[in-house]
């Protein structure tokens, strides 16, 4: 079964942020047109539901081109996305390949790597999933991907403050939404009990009624990247079913389960990332809107 759409009834609305990140910024009135946005992100449940009646095959399944990887010996050409692992203790959050690691065999399906799996967490967000996997969800879906100007409009809630839910991030030690609870990145001590991605709807909805826009994965858009905000965002080019480049960027939105204060103080609907187009992690996934 597909997400429940919320309906939208659009407007102006101040976009950007001058008070964090400098790509937030410049502070400038957007409009966007009434639309429809899922409730929740895709659950593994429902990406298991499109591939069952597609046998779509996602891009951390399918096996590397050897010619963007010259001198790679076969062998080590095989299937697999980046997966999130904790270090040991303390190290320079500058380097963030301290704590992203290669994994063979991972996929929606196995996000942490041969042997892991989804099957009992049907109501998770799904994840390892590129932006054309996504796409091609929405695509199936009768749907398409929110530009970055409606996904930020639709996590405000109707709100203008720093988080949807007012200027605190955690309102009267109100844990609000699945951030990294501890010493990034390595004690991590759960969001109300979840180390890493949650059920989704765990945490309190926006005003608009809609559940983990800020925090638990990051989400894809239909936008391109820009370091700043520009006047007109360029969309995405890559229809569903395509092969993703990896030299274009998407923006993601929203902050995933690994944001801390002290490192990615990105779970604000202002703030904004950029990844490449093949990209699949543990902490990336998206929903559709109409």
């Amino acid at each position: 079964m597909l997400t429940e759409l919320i309906a939208l009834p659009g407007g102006t609305f101040q976009m950007g942020s001058t008070a964090f990140y400098p790509e937030e910024s410049p502070v400038h009135p957007v409009t966007v047109a009434p639309f429809a946005i899922e409730r929740h992100p895709v659950t593994n449940a429902q990406y298991a539901r499109f591939v069952e009646e597609t046998g779509y095959v996602t891009v951390a399944e399918r096996p590397l081109d050897p010619a963007a990887y010259p001198g790679v010996a076969a062998a080590d050409l095989v299937p697999g996305a980046l997966v999130f692992r904790p270090t040991a203790g303390p190290v320079d959050l500058r380097n963030w390949r301290q704590w992203w690691d290669w994994a063979p065999g991972a996929s929606w399906r196995a996000p942490f790597g041969s042997g892991s799996s989804v099957d009992d967490r049907p109501d998770h967000p799904v994840v390892q999933v590129s932006y054309v996997d996504a796409a091609a969800y929405a695509q199936w879906a009768g749907r398409r991907l929110p530009t970055e100007a409606e996904w930020e409009y639709a996590a405000r809630g109707g709100a203008a403050t720093t988080y949807p839910w007012g200027e605190d991030a955690s309102p009267g030690g109100e844990l609000m939404t699945n951030t990294w609870q501890g010493r990034f990145p390595y004690r991590n001590d759960g969001a109300r009990g979840w180390v890493g991605t949650s059920p989704v709807g765990t945490f309190p909805a926006n005003g608009f009624g809609l559940a983990d826009m800020i925090g638990n994965v990051w989400e894809w858009t239909a936008t391109r990247y820009s370091a700043r905000h520009r006047k007109a965002e360029a969309q995405g080019c890559c229809p569903a079913g395509s092969e993703p480049d990896p030299q274009v960027n998407q923006t993601l939105k929203g902050g995933s389960h690994l944001c801390a204060p002290e490192y990615c103080h990105r779970y604000r609907p202002s703030a904004r990332s950029s990844q490449s187009q093949d990209s699949a992690t543990t902490h990336i996934g998206f929903r559709c809107v109409a």
